[in-house]
């Protein structure tokens, strides 16, 4: 198979994965509402490929399916009732909470899939290219620039109203503690402290649950019960 075929079976296949999942879940599920937002990033990244916007497209390719595969890995734990990685445990725990509201869903998974599973889909990809993680800053930095996009966009649909009402409105002050951009550059400064921690595998082990808890306390708090 060619390299070019390669690369779109890899993110074909997740891409299909993220459908058939969405095709099983009520539209209102904490899951469902994650997954439709990464649905839209991972066909907006097979697009950029398609149009040879990445300077690496098998850096990119391998990077992005090795997340995917991160959070698709979670769900099937959760699923035959194994214990997902703690980042993700509060939205499968709170994913019927009638007081948590899709715009949390949404965040809460991005966060516990940039906060953790970017890190150490980083160093899976470098381990898969052969490559350091600075070999793959600029795909790094493209999917991020991608996820930040999309974040400005769902907080316009999930949250509409008036600006004055979302002022008064407690997701405001909630949301307004996370932020994408610090996520995202402490995921680089993770993903790299994983990758010189490789040689010593207890050690890395350990910075890894401590990570993995630290994002998974951070997603509880953004799935905090609401009042209407």
């Amino acid at each position: 198979m060619p390299p070019s075929e390669q690369l779109t079976t890899g993110v074909d296949t997740v891409l299909s994965r993220m459908r058939a999942l969405a095709a099983t879940l009520p539209a209102r599920d904490g899951v469902a509402v994650f997954n439709r937002v990464y649905l839209a990033v991972t066909q907006e990244v097979d697009r950029q490929l398609d149009a040879g916007r990445f300077a690496d497209p098998r850096a990119a390719s391998t990077l992005d399916v090795r997340f995917a595969e991160r959070y698709l890995a979670a769900v099937d734990a959760a699923g035959s009732e194994r214990r997902p990685p703690a980042c993700w445990r509060p939205l499968f725990q709170w994913r019927r909470h009638p007081g948590v509201r899709p715009l949390q869903f949404a965040l809460a998974g991005i966060n516990a899939h940039i906060g953790h599973d970017l890190a150490l889909a980083v160093v899976d990809a470098c381990q898969a290219l052969g490559c350091e993680p600075g070999e793959l800053e600029d795909e790094f930095d493209r999917v991020g620039d991608l996820l930040i996009a999309l974040e400005e966009h769902i907080r316009e649909e999930l949250m509409p109203g008036p600006d004055l009402l979302q002022i008064a409105d407690p997701l405001t002050h909630l949301l307004g503690a996370w932020s994408l951009e610090r996520a995202r550059e402490a995921t680089w400064a993770a993903a790299r402290a994983l990758w010189a921690l490789r040689g010593l595998p207890d050690v890395a082990q350990g910075f890894t649950d401590r990570l993995d808890a630290a994002v998974g306390f951070a997603s509880r708090m953004l799935l905090t019960p609401l009042a209407d």
